[in-house]
């Protein structure tokens, strides 16, 4: 390896630092030394800039991830909220419900929603219904 000789400046007190670690750093000469400083500083800011690059590929990664699977999801209570309706107009047209029945049906199922957090069974609903 060709080496060139280039005039620095450096503070005093670094400068003795170097040379008390000269053992340390398993160097015979402040050359040796600053060196080895500058390879393993040099190695340090490019696993910096590939960590970069890493956190940016892979939260790129699951940015799209999660906007595939918001989509999957929009589609899929689309789907639901067309049957849910179909179902609706098919119930309003076969049974006649007045108004306050229906007001007091829809609270109701509001207060049901929230307490069971959203998982209806149908066999649930059967039993309460067939209770009475």
């Amino acid at each position: 390896m060709e080496r060139v000789r280039k005039g620095v400046y450096l503070e005093k007190a670094l400068i003795e630092e170097c040379d008390k670690m000269l053992e340390a750093a398993d160097v015979r000469s402040r050359n040796e030394f600053i060196s080895k400083a500058l390879k393993f500083y040099l190695g340090y800011l490019k696993t910096n800039q590939a960590e970069d690059y890493q956190l940016q590929s892979v939260s790129s990664m699951i940015s799209g991830t999660i906007q595939d699977t918001e989509n999957r999801l929009a589609r899929m209570d689309f789907k639901l909220a067309v049957e849910i309706a179909k179902l609706s107009h098919i119930m309003a047209s076969v049974y006649e419900v007045d108004a306050e029945t229906l007001k007091k049906l829809h609270q109701k199922c509001v207060e049901e929603v929230k307490r069971i957090n959203g998982a209806i069974w149908f066999e649930d609903v059967y039993r309460y219904q067939k209770r009475k």
